[in-house]
């Protein structure tokens, strides 16, 4: 599995993108912040074409399922990977999921 950087593009089931925000800056992959544990718990989705008169669409992530790693870590905190796997908040909360559809780097890989 590949370490997953800022510029990762991680994805709601439907392809709404998730805004990235890195909690640490220091260690990088091709310049780009290594995403770790909570990372990408919370954040936005844009895009989400799953709506309608009763289907609210994947709006934010929530807490990740599967995906940091317990053998790497960057400040006591797990390295994201791209096995990444967790639920939107969607209608009904919690049943979509947000993944890694590519890590947008190839130098670094791990085991969960």
């Amino acid at each position: 599995m590949k370490c997953v950087t800022v510029r990762a593009v991680i994805t709601c089931g439907h392809q709404g993108v998730v805004g990235n925000l890195p909690s640490q800056t220091w260690v990088r992959i091709g310049g780009a912040p290594v995403l770790v544990d909570s990372d990408p718990e919370g954040r936005g989705i844009a895009g989400c074409p799953n709506y309608g008169p009763t289907i609210k669409p994947c709006t934010k992530t929530l807490r990740v399922i599967s995906g940091y790693s317990s053998w790497l870590s960057i400040g006591g905190r797990g390295a994201v990977m791209s096995n990444l796997d967790g639920p939107t908040h969607r209608t009904p909360p919690g049943t979509g999921d947000h993944t890694v559809r590519h890590p947008r780097q190839t130098l670094l890989e791990g085991d969960p």
